[in-house]
Parts: C-alpha cells; structure tokens; sequence
C-alpha cells in the first residue's frame, strides 16, 4: 500500500495509490495519515478497502509531505562508512543523533529555499523511517513492528550553518523547505527487504548519489530500537536514516547548490522527487 497527502500546503487530504498507479481521496474515511491512523489496526482497516470504490483525486493535484503532524524528525548521521569517510569523520561506533525541526518538512516536489546569503547548501538523498506505534524500550526483534512504512526524504543541510557554526547540527538541518518527505508512504510489505534499496540522487540531471542500504552501518531496527532508549518514539515520527557518498561537501573541489538548480532523487519503491533551488520569499 501506497499511502499519499494531497493538496495545497498546510490543507492536504489523505489518499492513496491504488494497484493501477490512480490516485484516490481517503478523506471519507481518515482524517489524515497521521497520529493513529498509522497503527497497525487502522492500517489493516486501509489495506482491506475497496480502492476502486474510492473518489479520484483532482488531476494535477500537489502531493505534499506524505505524514502528517509530524512531532519529531530525528535523524541519524554519518550511517554510511563511506560519506562519513567524504566528510573527514570516524565511521561511528553508536548512532549519531540530531534533529530536523519539524517545520524543514516540506512535499516531494516543493521548491528548497535558499537562505540569504547562504554559500553551503547541500543535497542527502535517505531513506526515512515513519513510525506507526510508540516506542520506548523496544528490542531490536521487535523494533520493525513499530514501523508504519518508509519514505524519501531530502535532508537538505546549509553546511556552514551545520559545521563552521557553534554548536549543534540542527540549525544547519531546520531551515523551512530542507526536509522534503514523500511522495508517497509505503507499507513494509510492499517495500520489501528495507536493507536492500538502491538510492540516487541527481542535481542539473548529472548524477552524484548512488548507494544501498545494505551499506548501512547500522540498519533500521538497529536505529529504532536504540533510539526508543532513550527517548518514546510517537507514531508519525520521521527517521532518515543516513546518507550515501556524493553529497557537495564531498566532492573536489566542494559543490553546493545554487539558485535555479534542479535536485532530483529516488529509491527502489520510494518514488522520485523533485526540487527547484528558489531565494527565500
């Protein structure tokens, strides 16, 4: 199951992809894909519906952050031996944990703003994790139960803000638009094995992501389980979970994004993305 959000930003309407790739309108019967409606029951209740019964959705409608009320984007960084190698850093022995707040969320095809002035505006094609049930104290047999599906995420990072900066990695992550998410949520059993999905990621068509997250050095219940120690993971909670090699700060000499360039990513069962590089309105 492949589970959407459409609409203009800030009124989006649940939906869904039905078995012929159309676009259906969940409004009538979920609020949103959010909060609840990402446990266990209510998603066996959506997978076990008629989707040919249900309404279109609008053609040319926006597809935007395919989660809704998201509480938390808790990140994982330097999850791939090889990009922590590009960014002169120790594979890590214990996951590194930051966050995006909330408010970097943004739909599939959005534009990325640039901030004023900004010089270091980089690209992370991941692969993020959506919780579907609490989670606190979880093992790792357990911890995949926990997970409502999985979704591409750009995690957009202004790397003067995030490195040459005082203090944490978050003000280089949390600016509006650095978190696009989507376009669409699917389920675990669609996916498949989580640990074997190809990623790209492309900027003005020429390609500077490719990786799998069979690389992982740590993998998905690994990720959940040691983040539910120390914190209750909510359902509709975002993980992205690391990126692979080629980001801008990487290559060189360093490459970073610049006005009118044009990002676009992707993964096996993801979808694409794509995002236009516009000044900050």
């Amino acid at each position: 199951m492949k589970l959407i959000r459409h609409g203009l930003p800030g009124a989006e309407k649940p939906g869904l992809i039905d078995a012929g790739g159309v676009l259906r309108d969940l409004s009538g019967v979920v609020p949103d894909i959010a909060g609840a409606v990402l446990g266990r029951d209510s998603m066996r209740r959506l997978a076990a519906l008629d989707a040919d019964s249900l309404p279109l959705v609008p053609a040319g409608a926006r597809l935007g952050p395919c989660v809704g009320a998201v509480g938390n984007v808790v990140c994982i960084g330097l999850n791939y031996a090889e990009h922590a190698a590009e960014s002169g850093m120790k594979a890590p022995g214990q996951p590194i944990v930051f966050n995006k707040h909330n408010g970097a969320i943004s739909g599939p095809d959005d534009h990325i703003w640039i901030a004023p002035g900004s010089q270091k505006l980089d690209w992370e094609v991941e692969l993020g994790v959506v919780i579907g049930e609490r989670s606190f104290q979880v093992s790792e047999a357990d911890a995949l139960n926990h997970v409502a599906g999985y979704c591409l995420v750009n995690d957009v990072s202004e790397r003067a803000y995030q490195i040459e900066y005082e203090g944490q990695w978050t003000k280089g992550k949390s600016y509006p638009t650095h978190c696009p998410i989507g376009p669409w949520l699917v389920t675990p059993d669609e996916l498949g094995n989580v640990q074997d999905i190809d990623l790209w990621l492309d900027v003005n068509g020429q390609r500077r992501q490719t990786g799998n997250t069979r690389t992982m050095i740590f993998g998905v219940a690994q990720i959940v389980s040691y983040l539910s120690r120390f914190m209750a993971l909510q359902p509709g909670d975002v993980i992205p979970t690391g990126t692979p090699p080629g980001v801008g700060m990487g290559h060189k000499p360093p490459l970073f994004l610049r006005e009118g360039d044009v990002v676009t990513l992707g993964g096996r069962g993801l979808g694409q993305q794509r995002q236009t590089v516009v000044p900050t309105p």
